[in-house]
C-alpha cells in the first residue's frame, strides 16, 4: 500500500493472509514436485526450495525477490532442471505481490525482468515463434501485473471510502452539534426575552415600592414581604442569567454556572431554603447531615430542588400554621430526603393545573439519577420521600 498507515485490524488480516499464502504455496509446490514433475536430483530440489523461499520473502522484499527469481528461472532453464514451470508459477506469484504492494518504477522494472527471463528461455524459438513467446510473456508477467494492480486499486478505493465515510460521520456530528447549539441559543433568547425581562421588571418595581414606603408609616410585615419578594426575585433573576449562560455557551460556563450550587455549599443552601420557608409562615424543623457536602454537583442540586419544591408545596397546601419537617441524611450509599407536613389538621388535596407539574419534575429528576420518589397523603398532611444513589454504580463510594 506504499506507506499508508492502515488500521491494525487490516494489518492483522494481512498477516493471516500471508500465513495462508505460505501454506498454500508450500502445498502446491510440494504436490507439483511429488506428483507431476518429480525432480530427479538434489539440484532440482535445491532450485525448487530456493524459488519457494524467495516467494515467501516477497511479503517484505517483493522487488528483490522477483529479480532473484528471474535470474533463478534463467539458471534453471540453462541447467535443464525439471522445475522450470514451478519456478515460473512462483515468480508470477511474487510479481502479483509486488503489484499489490507498489506501483511505479520498481513494478515496471520487476515486470520487465520477469518478461525478459521468459524471453531468454525461449531464444531458440525466435524469431519463428515470436507470437507464442509474446503470449507466454504476457501470461507469466502481464496477468499477475493486472491482477495485482486491480487488488491495489480496490484496496485504495476501500481506504478512500472508509475515509470519506469517517468524514461524513464527523460532518454529521458537527451538524448535530451546530443544531443543538442553535436550539440552545433560541431557548436562551426566549428565556431572556420572555422570562428574564418580566422578572427583572418585577424586581425593579418591588425595589421602587421598598423605597416609596416610608419606614414606620405602614405595617412592618409589609416591609418584610417586600424585602423577601425583592430577594427572591433577585435570586431568580441570577439563576435565569446563569441558565441562559449555560445554554448559550456550555463549554465556557464557569463551575458554579452549570450547577447553580457548589457541593460544599449545599448545607448552607438548604439552610437558606429553610429560612425562606419560615418567612412564608411555615414552621420548619430541619435536620441536614453534614456529609451531603461531599455529594457531587448533580446530586447536590437534586437534593436542593427537592427541598425547595417540597417545602414550597407544604407552605402552599399545608394551611396557616402548618408544621413541616425536613430531613436529609446519608446512609447505605444513598441520600435520603424526607419532607413531611402536618397540614395543620387540614386534608391535603393536590391542586389541578400547572401547579401539579412540580411533583412530575421532581420525579423525572430523581428517575434520571437512578433513584426513587414517593409522595402522597399521610395520616396528617403530606409526606414526600426520595432516595438518590450517593455515587454512580461504577464508582467507589466516597461517603
Amino acid at each position: 500500500m506504499g506507506g499508508v498507515n492502515r488500521p491494525w485490524i487490516e494489518l492483522a488480516f494481512d498477516r493471516r493472509l500471508a500465513v495462508i499464502r505460505v501454506l498454500v504455496l508450500a502445498g502446491v509446490l510440494i504436490g507439483d514436485l511429488l506428483l507431476l514433475h518429480r525432480p530427479s536430483g538434489a539440484r532440482d530440489w535445491g532450485l525448487a526450495a530456493a524459488g519457494l523461499m524467495l516467494c515467501l520473502a516477497a511479503g517484505k522484499w517483493a522487488f528483490g525477490a522477483l529479480l532473484a527469481q528471474s535470474v533463478l528461472l534463467v539458471a534453471a532453464h540453462t541447467l535443464g532442471a525439471s522445475t522450470v514451470s514451478s519456478l515460473k508459477v512462483l515468480a508470477a506469484v511474487t510479481l502479483f505481490e509486488l503489484a499489490v504492494q507498489r506501483s511505479g518504477r520498481r513494478l515496471a522494472a520487476g515486470t520487465t525482468a520477469l518478461a525478459l527471463a521468459v524471453a531468454v528461455n525461449r531464444l531458440d524459438d525466435l524469431p519463428g515463434e515470436l507470437l507464442p513467446v509474446l503470449y507466454k510473456m504476457g501470461i507469466v508477467a502481464g496477468l499477475p501485473l493486472l491482477m495485482g494492480a486491480y487488488v491495489r486499486v480496490t484496496r485504495g478505493a476501500a481506504l478512500h471510502a472508509r475515509a470519506y465515510a469517517h468524514q461524513q460521520e464527523l460532518r454529521a456530528e458537527q451538524q448535530l452539534l451546530a443544531a443543538r447549539a442553535a436550539e440552545r441559543t433560541a431557548i436562551a433568547r426566549e428565556l431572556h426575552d420572555l422570562v428574564a425581562h418580566h422578572v427583572s421588571s418585577m424586581v425593579l418595581r418591588v425595589g421602587v415600592a421598598r423605597h416609596v414606603v416610608a419606614p414606620g408609616s405602614t405595617d412592618p410585615r409589609i416591609t418584610d414581604v417586600l424585602d423577601d419578594l425583592h430577594a427572591s426575585g433577585s435570586a431568580a433573576l441570577t439563576d435565569l442569567r446563569r441558565l441562559v449562560a449555560v445554554l448559550r455557551a456550555p463549554d465556557h460556563a464557569g463551575p458554579d454556572t452549570g450547577s447553580l450550587v457548589t457541593p460544599w455549599a449545599l448545607p448552607a443552601a438548604l439552610e437558606s431554603v429553610v429560612a425562606h420557608s419560615r418567612r412564608t409562615g411555615l414552621v420548619v424543623t430541619a435536620s441536614v447531615d453534614p456529609r451531603v457536602a461531599r455529594l457531587d454537583a448533580v446530586r447536590g442540586l437534586a437534593v436542593l430542588r427537592l427541598a425547595q419544591e417540597g417545602l414550597a408545596n407544604a407552605a402552599k397546601h399545608g394551611g396557616p400554621g402548618a408544621h413541616a419537617e425536613l430531613a436529609v441524611r446519608v446512609a447505605d450509599g444513598a441520600v435520603h430526603v424526607t419532607i413531611h407536613d402536618d397540614g395543620a389538621g387540614q386534608a391535603r388535596h393536590p391542586s389541578p393545573g400547572p401547579s401539579g407539574h412540580g411533583l412530575i419534575g421532581m420525579r423525572e429528576r430523581v428517575d434520571l439519577l437512578g433513584g426513587r420518589l414517593d409522595a402522597g397523603p399521610a395520616a396528617r398532611g403530606w409526606r414526600l420521600t426520595a432516595e438518590l444513589p450517593a455515587f454512580a454504580p461504577d464508582m467507589e463510594p466516597q461517603l
